[in-house]
Formats: structure tokens, C-alpha cells, sequence
């Protein structure tokens, strides 16, 4: 019995690691956005850090968007934005 307990407990770590490194998703509407500071702000008051090569897929306050990000050193990095028809 304790020669399948190690195996199947393995076998369980292994598949849920890959499901906390995936990047998260939400979608809302642009409060502000700052090309600058690479910042964009939704309507529930997250904050987004964008990439350094980040391309305005030309957005707008009020702009519904779905952003694709990860947590890095306690902030939300955003990894992709669409804005959403």
C-alpha cells in the first residue's frame, strides 16, 4: 500500500503545477490608460503593468477588453490585451 501512495502522490503535484503557473483572464472596461507608464487601469480599479514592446491595440476609456496577466513581485502584469466587440 505505501509502495503506490508516493507514486500517486507525485503523479497529483505534477498535474496541478502547470494549472498555478497558467496566466489568469478578465475581462472590463478601461478606467485609464497610460502609454507612458505602460499602466492601464480597469473599472474595478486593478492596475495593470504592461510589456516594455506593448502595441495600443488602440484603446479607449470605456473600451471593454480582456487581459491575460500574471502576478510578479505583488502587481498584476498583463501579458496581452484585446479590446472585446
Amino acid at each position: 500500500m505505501r509502495a503506490l501512495f508516493a507514486p500517486a502522490a507525485l503523479a497529483a503535484f505534477i498535474s496541478v503545477v502547470p494549472l498555478a503557473m497558467a496566466a489568469q483572464m478578465v475581462t472590463g472596461n478601461v478606467k485609464a490608460f497610460d502609454a507612458r507608464s505602460h499602466m492601464l487601469t480597469l473599472n474595478d480599479g486593478t492596475v495593470y503593468r504592461l510589456p516594455a514592446g506593448f502595441k495600443d491595440p488602440g484603446l479607449k476609456v470605456g473600451s471593454k477588453v480582456q487581459v491575460s496577466w500574471d502576478m510578479h513581485d505583488g502587481k498584476h502584469s498583463a501579458s496581452k490585451v484585446t479590446i472585446v466587440r
